[in-house]
């Protein structure tokens, strides 16, 4: 059974940054891809960044330019820097990997952009 457990959410200023973790329990390089998405009330869950496991980026058009993905693959984790948060950032983060039909999903970190 893989785990996927985030960490890192919280409350930010307009403007300001964060830097969510995810860390598998088993490699990185399992996975064919590994991302970030994100669900805000009332709307669907949406993919936010992801990288491949050859180490390509792709990234929504909304977070393009300010939000930047990586990973550590010494620590079997997948990071997501955000930086110039805006109020429409605001949702519950969630990491995922996929595993050719298998995908795999942790239990979510609250962001909150507010002054």
């Amino acid at each position: 059974q893989v785990q996927l457990v985030e960490s890192g959410g919280g409350l930010v200023q307009p403007g300001g940054s964060l830097r969510l973790s995810c860390a598998a329990s088993r490699s990185i390089f399992s996975f064919n891809v590994m991302g970030w998405y994100r669900q805000a009330p009332g709307k669907p869950r949406e993919s936010v960044a992801r990288i491949t496991s050859g180490g390509t980026a792709l990234y929504s058009d909304s977070v393009k330019g300010r939000f930047t993905i990586s990973r550590v693959s010494a620590e079997n984790t997948v990071f997501l820097q955000m930086n110039s948060l805006e109020p429409e950032d605001t949702a519950v983060y969630y990491c995922n990997a996929n595993a050719g039909y298998t995908n795999y999903w942790g239990q979510g970190t609250q962001v909150t952009v507010s002054s």
